[in-house]
Parts: structure tokens; sequence; C-alpha cells
């Protein structure tokens, strides 16, 4: 794999861009495989990365039904940020993040990581107290988060109103180390990386069945065919339930579709990434001046990767009280993700029944934000059969037990 660098693109320039390779092979599957991960999405994709830098291991196959990212890493709003309540919660988003802020670096490829920081709005004094909570919380975590008043919220963001009648802003919860990166580019990044270790990307390969011998997993059946392994990593976001139905054990998680949109471009005008989860709307501003904002999840199961009009309503409504300056832009796109969503809101990354299968899924609205770090703790459940300090609190038992990680209280949403 040819380093990219200034004098990369000097010398390809003076051959007309002739001798750029593709950034990762396509090749067909072998018959057997140390390690499969099924799903090649930001945190599959990051989980073979790992495997193979930090534990040598890289006969592996990243197998991916459709095309790479074009799941939910190619779906989401690109939010960064690790303020979470939880001791696990913001040990493993902070891991991401501070893997976030060199992977540029690590992988020779621009995600274009922007750390513009986050606030998270407080329009009810419920909120107040709950993020006051969260930044002593972090303080103890290492994590570093702080309170703003609305005067400085202001000043952060001048075309903010913080005195709107249903919706006051009441101060925000802020982490200047947060951001957003490309979503695209994390993805090609890692696969690129993953494909210069000698690992293979096999796309247009949907798996069928999952076989096993004596409790163990040995394989798994797709649309080209059987392939071998000793270890299996399922990382598949919203499928993962059908997943497991396969390899035979039921996870606790439910799929729904989380909606976004972005709308047409302006001029720059927001340089903060900005939460408000009494009415759930968040918005950033992207490079290309499309204001980007998310909404809720449908109140229902489901598969659709379409968005819907009362999202729409129900997001814009309650934004244009606090950003006024939106309520006459055109929407440019929308969309669905779909997410799955466990008890507690909070991810599994767990071993399973079937010895030698291992499972990462449940991130819910955060799964962007966590790929390094899901990446880095999977790669160390898979390499060594147990779960590292980062991925021991997310194992799929812990419903039975009532170890939750409640994640839904810390938000202040219900998912």
């Amino acid at each position: 794999m040819k380093r990219y660098s200034v004098f990369a693109i000097a010398r390809e320039a003076m051959r007309y861009h002739t001798g750029w390779e593709k950034a990762w092979r396509s090749p067909a599957p072998k018959a057997d495989y140390d390690v499969i991960i099924v799903g090649a999405g930001g945190h599959g994709l990051a989980t073979a990365y790992y495997l193979g830098k930090n534990h040598g291991i890289r006969n592996v196959a990243v197998i991916e039904k459709g095309w790479l990212g074009g799941g939910n890493t190619g779906r989401n709003t690109t939010i960064i940020r690790s303020n979470y309540l939880q001791d696990p919660s913001a040990a493993i988003y902070d891991k991401a993040l501070q893997l976030y802020e060199t992977l540029s670096q690590d992988l020779n490829y621009n995600v274009m990581f922007s750390p513009r920081g986050l606030m998270m709005l407080a329009q009810t004094h419920h909120e107040v107290r709950g993020y006051l909570r969260t930044v002593h919380a972090n303080q103890l975590q290492g994590v570093a988060t702080r309170w703003i008043t609305p005067q400085e919220v202001k000043k952060l963001v001048p075309i903010m109103n913080i005195d709107g009648p249903r919706y006051p802003v009441l101060g925000a919860l802020y982490q200047e180390r947060g951001g957003t990166a490309r979503h695209d580019a994390v993805a090609w990044g890692y696969a690129r990386a993953c494909s210069g270790m000698g690992m293979d990307i096999i796309q247009n390969c949907e798996v069928t069945g999952v076989t096993s011998a004596n409790g163990v997993v040995t394989g798994v059946e797709t649309t080209q065919g059987r392939i071998g392994c000793r270890k299996l990593g399922m990382v598949v976001a919203g499928h993962s339930g059908q997943l497991a139905e396969m390899a035979g054990f039921r996870l606790p998680v439910e799929s729904l579709a989380l909606q976004a949109l972005v709308s047409e471009p302006v001029k720059p005008c927001l340089d903060v990434v900005v939460m408000a989860n009494t009415v759930h709307g968040y918005m950033s501003q992207s490079d290309k001046g499309e204001l980007v904002i998310g909404g809720g999840t449908d109140g229902f199961n489901n598969f659709t990767q379409r968005g819907s009009f009362h999202h729409i309503e129900e997001t814009l409504r309650a934004l244009i009280e606090t950003f006024p300056i939106i309520s006459r832009m055109k929407m440019l796109r929308q969309w669905g993700g779909i997410v799955d969503m466990t008890g507690d809101r909070s991810p599994l990354i767990s071993k399973t029944p079937l010895g030698n299968c291992f499972i990462n899924c449940g991130w819910g609205t955060g799964g962007f934000k966590a790929i390094p770090g899901s990446g880095w703790a999977m790669a160390e459940l898979v390499a060594t059969g147990e779960p590292g300090p980062l991925a021991a609190a997310f194992n799929m038992w812990r419903f039975r037990e009532g170890q939750f990680i409640d994640e839904s209280v810390a938000a202040g949403v219900a998912h």
C-alpha cells in the first residue's frame, strides 16, 4: 500500500494521476480464515484493523452483504463526544475520542476530524440538574467537560435564540474536544488500512447461516459459498438479532429507524455542534455548508431506511424556535438508519453462547462516535477470548443479573 503524502500528490500530478492504486482490494473469499468479521461498517472495519495492529492477527475476512460503509456508518450525523454519565460508557467513548484525535495520522487517511466543540442545551430545570451531575461525574472520570451559562452559549452560537417562550436555554453541558468527522472517510480509511495488512474485504456477500460443531463456531454460509473460520465476530448494527438467530441464540435488542436530514448549503453560521434533548433535535454545519439535523427514532420496530414527514415536523418545529434563522431554509434530503437498542440503551460487546463467536451491537444512536473505541475493545475480546477493561461491563448477560448501564437516563431521552 502506497502512503499518501504531499510528495505522492506532486508525483502523481506530474503523470496526470495515472499511478494511483485502488484504496482496497476486492478479492474472492478464501476457503478459511482465522477470523471472520461480519459487517463492513465502521465498527467491523475498526475491529479488523485493531486485530491486525494490536494483536498481529491478519488472516481476517470482513464480509459485507452490501457495499462497504453503506449501512449506519454512511447514514448518521457524525457527532463525536464522550460526556457520558456512567463510568463504563465514559471510558469507552473517551477512548474512542482519543483515537479519533490521531486517527488521520494512524490510518494515513484524512478522516476530517473537527474538534469544534459540542454543547448539550439544558432547556428545563431538570436538565440543568442532570447536566451538572454529569459535569461532576466527568471530572471524576477524567473527561474534560464544563457547565456554561446562557450568555456563554449565545457567545458561542450567535444565531441561537436563548429566550424562547417554550424552550429557553438555561445553560449547556459543553465539551470542547467534541465535534464531528467525515463518516465515509472513517470507513474508507479503516478499509484501506485493513487491506494494506493483507485482510480481505468481501462486499456483496450476505451471510445466510452460521455453522458450528460441538458448540463452537466453524464458519458461515454465504451467497458466495461456505467460508470457514476459527473465530467469528458479528458487527452488523440493526440486523444483529437475525444473525444471532442463525447462530442459535437470542439477543436483548430491538431495531428501529433513526431519522436525519440536511438543509440546502448556506454560508458558515454554526461552528459548534448543538444538541437539544428536550425537543430532541441536534444540529451542526458540514464543510459543504449544509445544516446536518438529527431527529428521533420511529415509535415502532422496523427496518426501513427512509424518513417520514412527521419526524421532520416534530424536529424542526422545536429547532426553529431556538434557531429562527433556519425557518425558511429548504430541506435537501432526508434518510433513516437502522439502529438496534438494548433495554438500558448501552451496547453489547460480549461472548455468546456459541463458542468462539462474539457480538458487538446495541449502540443505538451513539454508534459513530464510538467506532475506534468499539473496534479496540472488540478486537481485544476476539483475540484473547475474554473482554478487556473497556468491554467487561457490556456483556449480554447483564440484563439477567440486573447490572444495567442506564444511559437513557443520562442522555435525557428515551434512546
